[in-house]
């Protein structure tokens, strides 16, 4: 079931924003979405949290600074996904700015597993004879790995946002606003944003010791572009601080200053960098950079973030795409099979999803649980083979259901049953052996029925109410698409009745609509969606500058309608 919800607004609050300035459906959406101070709306870069608050800091830049200036051969150990691309270019051409020593190694997950495995420190250890591992994105769960490493003599920095386990790995120094003692606000930076954080922190330390001074120093301005589109990609929160970095490399972006390799994905996905919105890095450009990871190796799109040259970038972007067309059309054919092992499913009595299939392809379950998700609202595991009797699973979940802690409770209760496990509260991975399998699906339902109620496995649609006539224009478009909106911050919302005076289904697949509401008419549609409505409706919409024939026209894009 879907409902449509109207979000609560503080009045006083939106009252403050609109008398500080701030344009007043604007001021209302803010209210509504938590903010109370215009500050907290800055983009400026002088408005991020400083460096230092994050734990452990000034240890990284002391020691980084020490192997820089005796050349010491570091390595970074990427994960596989875009926020990991992303970091791992970040990393490679911040450090190099600063003199660093530096290589990467992106072992196939496949074959090596995920974060700092012995396996992979044994790799990077025979290709690379590092004497530092920097990992991005990762490590914060590699107990092993880190371990095998100190073995064999060679020091690991990790830098990670994921949430640490009970035991933290024993490397050198670890940077990661989440474990344990750290003070940092923004517990929802992303991979790539910690690893920015700690070359503005190494900077300071170098410019300290007169490496450079104010002039000489490297810009790191110049990764903006990157640590926006990891951040996107990764589907963290935009807290203020996220705001910040998101705007900063959307800025660059549509001033025309970023990356070879960023400017080719837009090329390749039929994007304009020009109007850049965080729409493009979530939808185009994420998911062809995610897609090596997921089909063959990450170093592909590394490869495309690292290059200044235009004609190899856009060499690699045509390649990312050829790999992203493969991997939807393995997702189609997964997501036909999940329909028909669903078949029997019943909404009503289940309060989660599990399904295994021998056939499908580890590097896709997680979307395929997506959309799962997506389809019947119920937090989703699905499962692919991993080999030698083993299992792999990728889940994401549903608002108020936190993923790692369910399966950290599932692990507890029967501690045969997991072998491992990690992740958010959205997003979750693990392994279990195949015979476990509905010994699992099972335990999990039993943690999803004592922790979900029914009004929780309801969809809700959230939106700001009406939105007053004067204001379904091309300009108010204009002015909310220059608003940093994501996970945690939503896009705008409206909701109103309307008179449905005309509809017709489009492409056998979208339902056309004109809507009218005291005397004027709006063009709609909802993608995806053929039933007719009645002849009165309460619609939940979206606003759109819909171009066509050179003449721009307001259109309402709907996101879910029910009878007024």
């Amino acid at each position: 079931m879907t409902r449509i919800a109207t979000r609560p607004c503080p009045l006083r609050a939106a009252e403050m924003l609109r008398q500080g300035g701030i344009h007043p459906v604007l001021a209302r959406l803010y209210a509504a979405r938590g903010l109370t101070d215009p500050q907290e709306l800055s983009s400026e870069l002088a408005a991020m949290t400083p460096p230092g608050a994050l734990l452990h800091i000034d240890a990284a830049a002391g020691f980084l600074a020490d192997a820089i200036a005796r050349q010491a051969r570091m390595v970074i150990v990427a994960d596989y996904d875009c926020d990991g691309a992303t970091a791992c270019a970040v990393a490679l051409r911040g450090l190099r700015s600063m003199g660093a020593n530096i290589d990467f190694i992106v072992p196939n997950r496949f074959d090596y597993g995920y974060g700092l495995t012995p396996e992979i420190v044994a790799l990077t250890a025979a290709e690379k004879q590092p004497d530092i591992i920097i990992t991005v994105d990762n490590g914060i769960a590699s107990i092993s790995g880190v371990a095998e490493a100190n073995r064999r003599g060679i020091a690991v920095v990790v830098t990670d946002h994921h949430l640490p386990g009970d035991e933290l790995p024993a490397a050198q120094v670890i940077v990661n606003p989440n474990q344990p003692g750290c003070g940092f606000p923004s517990k929802h930076i992303a991979g790539v944003g910690v690893v920015f954080y700690v070359l503005l922190a190494l900077r300071a330390e170098l410019r300290r010791r007169g490496v450079f001074d104010a002039q000489t120093q490297p810009k790191l301005d110049h990764l903006l572009d990157l640590v926006a589109l990891g951040t996107v990609a990764d589907v963290v929160r935009l807290d203020s601080n996220n705001r910040i970095l998101v705007a900063q490399g959307l800025k660059r972006m549509r001033a025309g200053r970023m990356h070879a390799g960023v400017a080719a994905l837009f090329r390749v996905a039929g994007r304009n960098p020009r109007t850049a919105n965080p729409f493009d890095l979530g939808f185009a450009l994420g998911p062809r950079l995610n897609a090596a990871g997921r089909l063959e190796d990450m170093s592909l799109g590394i490869e495309c973030l690292i290059t200044d040259d235009e004609s190899r970038a856009w060499e690699l972007a045509q390649q990312l795409n050829d790999i992203n067309l493969k991997r939807r059309e393995i997702e189609a054919e997964m997501q036909d099979t999940a329909l028909l092992h669903l078949d029997s499913f019943e909404p009503a009595h289940s309060s989660t999803i599990c399904v295994f299939d021998p056939e499908w392809h580890q590097g896709v379950i997680g979307i395929v649980a997506s959309r799962l998700k997506e389809k019947f609202f119920r937090p989703t595991i699905t499962f692919a083979p991993g080999g030698d009797g083993w299992i792999k699973g990728s889940g994401r979940s549903i608002p108020g259901f936190h993923l790692r802690d369910a399966l950290d409770l599932v692990s507890k209760k029967a501690p045969s049953l997991i072998d491992k496990f990690g992740g958010h509260a959205m997003a979750a991975g693990l392994t279990l052996r195949a015979d476990a399998f509905d010994a699992f699906a099972a335990a999990f339902e039993e943690v999803g029925r004592a922790w979900l109620s029914s009004q929780q496995l309801e969809r809700v649609v959230e939106t700001d109410g009406p939105l007053e006539e004067a204001y379904f224009s091309t300009d108010f478009i204009a002015l909310m698409d220059g608003q940093v909106w994501g996970q945690g911050f939503a896009p705008p919302v409206f909701c109103d009745d309307f008179r449905v005076v005309s509809q017709r289904i489009l492409k056998e697949r979208h339902l056309k609509l004109l809507l009218e509401k005291n005397g004027a008419r709006y063009d709609a549609i909802w993608f995806g969606h053929t039933d007719a409505l009645g002849e009165r409706a309460k619609v939940a919409f979206r606003l759109d500058a819909n171009e066509y024939n050179g003449v721009t026209k307001v259109q309402l894009l709907v996101e879910h309608a029910e009878a007024a």
